[in-house]
């Protein structure tokens, strides 16, 4: 199990509960296929799930996955599995910070619905490119290796005799 951690958001200190069983899985499962695509991709970095980053002198946020230029260290692909019990935050509040620092793409991985909204930032903000599901197919064109079958990231993991 993980442990609870802290964000801030405009300054104000934002304490998150722990993510369930569910939620790691998922997690370690997209981290598991993201790991192998970027491997040979040197202009990229995979951070650790829920490494902080700050992304404003008074914003530090924990992203699922996070992807970051190898260069400058800045954000370009944020992926946030939405908390179950506290989706608010997900959903609104850090969807938002992620609209006004133009973060270029955002995932946002529902377990409630097994789906996987994708955003791409545009000149007018945050836009929906696609709702994925069942076995439709998670991609990015700026990681070319990548990709995962919706269904597989959201399977139950079935119980050991």
């Amino acid at each position: 199990m993980s442990n609870p951690y802290e964000e801030t958001l405009d300054g104000v200190s934002f304490p998150r509960s722990a993510p369930g069983v569910r939620h790691e899985l998922i997690c370690e499962r997209l981290h598991r296929a993201m790991t192998a695509s970027v491997a040979n991709l040197a202009s990229t970095q995979l951070l650790p799930p829920r490494f902080k980053v700050q992304v404003a002198r008074d914003t530090a946020i924990c992203p699922d996955l996070a992807l970051v230029t190898t260069v400058s260290g800045k954000l370009w692909l944020a992926v946030e599995i939405v908390h179950t019990g506290d989706h608010h935050a997900d959903t609104v509040i850090k969807k938002e910070v992620y609209e006004q620092i133009r973060v270029p793409r955002l995932w946002m991985i529902d377990p409630r619905y097994d789906n996987v909204e994708i955003y791409h930032s545009t000149q007018f903000g945050l836009q929906l490119q696609g709702i994925l599901a069942g076995s439709e197919v998670l991609g990015e064109k700026l990681i070319p290796e990548f990709q995962i079958v919706i269904a597989e990231l959201f399977a139950v993991q079935p119980k050991t005799a």
